[in-house]
């Protein structure tokens, strides 16, 4: 029987969205709509639709609002204003409720929706096909968010994590690739945070912004989807002192399967994951590294970040879709990992992470 996992990272409305994929439909149908579609990379190669998600037991994820505003002279996409931003997410939230009505998808918020979930996905009387999937609303860089009176909306509407920064600059916080402290803006906004409960999502946070979220912020963290610089170093990844500065605060850290952050031989648009033999154990190195500096299982679990602006071309080749994440059962058992392991870093830790968050509150 298969063990329920919970991902806490993936970018569902955004692929829904901005890639127009109908994520309802299988992967085959999924993929076939964009054969000979060329605007992007990844196009024909999606790993994740609710019916994998279904049968891979992922029954409960992270899933994000994503919308960042493009600074004058900037490279990086983004809306030219915070106000299209926010419309954006909007239409992220307008497709999450569409889900919800066809009886896909269900919102979890609380405690008591959380728990009512994992009873649901734990009833082997019901057919896991015939279940939706739960998600936790996470906003995943904060530009959208107009002033910090928008946050009491967000929340109002179920936002229940934010992450300051995403890649590049960002009005609350420079974010991966980019050196400096949090914004001042930015500093108002953890307070407000602080005050609701929220959990703050270190990912893409500077050296510097991970330093100062650490010391001023006291209510709940999470890296939602990090890997291990020891192993592949650059600044998108985590230091060893951050790592243990994480399991000082009870944090749990997802690991995920973009192959560059998995293996530094890999680069983007270049390498074939089948060259390099990047499989799915690659992440366990990473885990194992966390575990070690932890002394235990307890910190870890899965943030996958499958299609987040990636596809097969990018993930693990011995992952076609999510359903996948299963296999990580063997290949933790073969490395070493008890059972009681394998259910902490499936879902265990991602739960009592959420559960002591929303009990306190």
């Amino acid at each position: 029987m298969s063990r329920l996992i919970i991902d806490a990272h993936l970018d569902l409305a955004m692929n829904a969205l901005e890639w127009n994929r109908d994520l309802s439909k299988s992967l085959t149908e999924v993929r076939q709509r964009e054969l000979h579609m060329k605007d992007k990379p990844d196009r024909g190669k999606g790993t994740v639709c609710l019916p994998e998600l279904r049968k891979g037991k992922v029954g409960l994820v992270v899933a994000t609002q994503i919308s960042r505003v493009s600074q004058p002279g900037s490279t990086s996409p983004g809306w030219n204003s915070p106000q299209q931003a926010w419309a954006m997410t909007q239409a992220q939230l307008s497709w999450y409720r569409e889900m919800e009505a066809m009886g896909e998808m269900v919102q979890i918020s609380n405690l008591s929706a959380l728990t009512k979930h994992i009873s649901l996905w734990s009833d082997e009387t019901i057919d896991d096909d015939e279940k939706p999937i739960g998600y936790i609303l996470s906003l995943e860089g904060a530009d959208s968010l107009v002033n910090i009176d928008y946050l009491y909306k967000a929340h109002e509407y179920g936002l229940r994590a934010i992450g300051l920064s995403h890649f590049g600059g960002g009005r609350y916080a420079p974010g991966t690739r980019m050196e400096g402290p949090i914004h001042g803006q930015g500093l108002e906004l953890l307070k407000e945070m602080a005050k609701l409960n929220m959990i703050l999502d270190v990912t893409h946070l500077t050296d510097e912004g991970f330093e100062q979220a650490i010391q001023i912020y006291d209510g709940p963290i999470w890296a939602s989807h990090h890997n291990v610089r020891k192993i592949v170093p650059n600044q998108r990844q985590l230091k060893d002192s951050q790592i243990k500065r994480l399991i000082d605060r009870g944090a749990v850290i997802g690991g995920m399967l973009d192959c560059w952050a998995m293996d530094i031989r890999f680069i983007d648009t270049v390498s074939d994951p089948w060259q390099l033999n990047i499989r799915l154990e690659h992440l366990v190195d990473h885990w194992d590294h966390i575990c070690q500096l932890a002394g235990n299982s307890l910190h870890i679990g899965i943030g996958s970040d499958l299609d987040g602006i990636f596809g097969t071309e990018q993930s693990p080749w011995d992952m076609d879709s999510v359903a996948d994440l299963q296999k990580f059962e063997a290949i933790l058992l073969r490395r070493g990992y008890s059972n009681t392991d394998i259910d902490n870093i499936f879902n265990k830790n991602w739960l009592r992470f959420i559960e002591k968050a929303w009990e306190e509150h």
